[in-house]
């Protein structure tokens, strides 16, 4: 459950879209702190902050903050619209839990984009690249990119990982380079707010009129070493909904050479199941080239039952490396970057690139 700290923000380290890093000093010592000021308002040097220190206490990697819960002495002001009316919005997200943000859903009827969305039936033909890591996310519109690098990418996030976009510090990196963000389901802080993954895909296609979309969950996603026990299984859904909206899935394969779990060499399992299991239509599976010899192996022998209903497509790599290298943002997943993970993110990027090819 939640673990409580009461502190006093010693120093704003950085801010980025949507958070700021905090120092607060508390009874145990200095903890980084992290702050939404849309929920909680602009922490200041000397205010003191309510925290849930959970998260950092158990050391976690990518979500190891102290979350700042409130700024009991300096509450921010009451939004400016009527809170008793729908007209601003009434899509309720991290939903009865304390800090549930009240937003403007992109189809609802106070929405400018009601009637496009309400006559909307499907995404015209348009090319999804579904992923099971936010990681995947830089490494996939690179690969779009270094093709087609006029081609707008819209990125639909699922709430499998962080429910706040802010979080991620990609997305803010990446700010220039997408046509936008779609928070479904539970997740928010997006440029536009959906319910579903089929109202952001719509939304990407008909709002922010995306040629490419890629969905994936936010980072911090949740595992448990089971088959079934991982938060990103359900981009096997999301091939499922593309489908279902007249799109062209390209699912984008976790494939690592690198990572020390067995479970996750060659084709990670988490992609098995997804793709295997999960969805219950074709996509096409994008896989490099020119894997080394051991590795190309591995995937081709994993892959094999999957062909049965899927499309496994080989695509060159001709150069990925250097769009990859050029990437905005530092290319990282569970700590391993571009050298030290090559594979992971030259498979993100075929996807990306067969994607493109599909336009």
């Amino acid at each position: 459950m939640v673990r409580w700290r009461s502190g006093t923000v010693s120093s704003v380290r950085r801010q980025w879209r949507g958070a700021i890093e905090l120092e607060v000093a508390t009874d145990d010592g200095p903890v980084k702190a992290l702050a939404y000021p849309a929920l909680t308002g602009a922490p200041q040097p000397g205010d003191r902050v309510l925290l849930n220190v959970g998260a950092q206490v158990m050391g976690l990697g990518t979500g190891g903050y102290a979350l700042v819960v409130a700024l009991p002495d300096r509450l921010p002001p009451d939004p400016g619209t009527d809170g008793t009316t729908r007209d601003s919005g009434h899509l309720v997200k991290a939903r009865y839990t304390p800090l549930q943000p009240i937003l403007l859903g992109v189809d609802e009827e106070a929405s400018p984009h009601h009637e496009v969305l309400a006559a909307a039936t499907g995404i015209d033909d348009m090319p999804v690249v579904t992923a099971d890591l936010h990681s995947a996310l830089p490494a996939i519109l690179a690969g779009i990119h270094a093709d087609r690098p006029d081609a707008r990418v819209a990125y639909v996030m699922t709430d499998g990982g962080a429910l706040p976009a802010w979080f991620s510090r990609t997305l803010d990196g990446l700010g220039g380079h997408l046509a936008g963000t779609v928070t479904t389901g539970q997740a928010f802080g997006g440029d536009l707010e959906a319910s579903t993954v089929h109202t952001g895909l719509l939304a990407a296609r008909h709002v922010l009129h995306a040629d490419v979309t890629i969905v994936a969950q936010g980072p911090g996603n949740l595992g448990t070493g089971t088959p079934w026990g991982f938060s990103g299984v359900a981009v096997g859904e999301a091939v499922n909904a593309v489908v279902a909206l007249g799109g062209r899935p390209v699912g984008a394969l976790r494939i690592s050479d690198a990572d020390g779990r067995p479970r996750h060499r060659g084709v990670s399992h988490h992609s098995l199941t997804a793709y295997g299991k999960v969805a219950l239509v074709p996509a096409d599976l994008p896989v490099p080239a020119d894997l080394p010899v051991d590795l190309a192996k591995d995937v081709a022998e994993a892959l094999a039952p999957l062909a049965t209903l899927h499309r496994v497509v080989e695509i060159g790599t001709e150069g990925l490396d250097a769009a990859l290298q050029e990437s905005p943002v530092k290319l990282s997943t569970m700590g391993r970057g571009l050298t030290e993970d090559h594979a992971y993110f030259v498979a993100a990027a075929v996807a990306g690139r067969h994607a493109a090819a599909l336009l």
